[in-house]
């Protein structure tokens, strides 16, 4: 299968396709790679790998602290990821091409990417002045029945969307701005809902559309009702994710 090398920015969040990620950029290593991403010719795709942190801190620490005081500060591509990165990552993650990279005057930079397509790390180069990983793509499958599971989360969804609503006291969007194509709402629905990394990565690299809607059907349905039993659970925004620390 052909592979494709490209930078890698490890997160303590799960980017999907589709979905718009704006990042601050201010560690020495991702505003090296936003240097490099930059001499990129602008009709060009500028493109890096987001893969969630399995074991790992997505800042690295800059000075001795709290629980250790004695502990040593790391420097370098791999800091806060251990000897050996690839065991650090979630192995699936997604292409973002950033759309805008603005530099600030103090060197740090303001991007907002969107994520494109699923790719599977296989390998990760520390060598550089930032981290790259080998990718292979990861096509995306419809799987039997998407369609018609497509239909069924929305209806799930729209629910989910009006319990949050009323613990938040405030409107959110209405099922009219919603898709319908399975893979786009299998996609929304996974980066809309109040999850834990973990359960949204098992959504990213679930084996095709289909098993993906199944799986947040299950979800869409526990936790309206976790919701309805306890109205004032705290929910953020559906419609976009946090701004990175990085």
């Amino acid at each position: 299968m052909t592979t494709v090398r490209l930078p890698l920015f490890p997160l303590n969040s799960v980017l999907f396709p589709g979905l718009v990620l704006p990042l601050s950029v201010f560690e020495e290593r991702y505003r090296a790679m936003m240097r490099e991403l930059l001499k990129t010719p602008e009709d060009e795709p500028r493109r890096f790998a987001v893969v969630a942190i399995r074991d790992g801190h997505e800042v690295a620490r800059t000075a001795p602290g709290l629980p250790d005081p004695t502990a040593t500060v790391e420097h370098g591509p791999t800091a806060g990821f251990g000897t050996d990165p690839l065991k650090a990552f979630h192995k699936v993650g997604c292409v973002a091409d950033a759309a805008t990279i603005r530099e600030r005057a103090d060197g740090t930079f303001e991007v907002l990417a969107t994520g494109t397509s699923r790719v599977r790390l296989t390998s990760v180069d520390a060598s550089g002045p930032f981290l790259t990983g080998e990718l292979e793509p990861l096509p995306e499958e419809p799987g039997d029945e998407a369609g018609a599971l497509a239909e069924g989360v929305l209806r799930s969804f729209r629910q989910y969307q009006k319990r949050l609503a009323g613990a938040r006291e405030r409107s959110l969007a209405t099922g009219s701005e919603l898709p319908d194509e399975p893979g786009v709402v299998s996609y929304l629905v996974a980066a809309a809902m109040v999850l834990d990394t973990p359960t949204k990565q098992r959504l990213l690299q679930s084996p095709d559309t289909a098993s993906r809607l199944r799986d947040e059907l299950r979800l869409l349905r526990s936790e309206t009702s976790i919701i309805r039993t306890l109205p004032s659970l705290p929910a953020s925004d559906l419609t976009r994710g946090p701004t990175s620390l990085n």
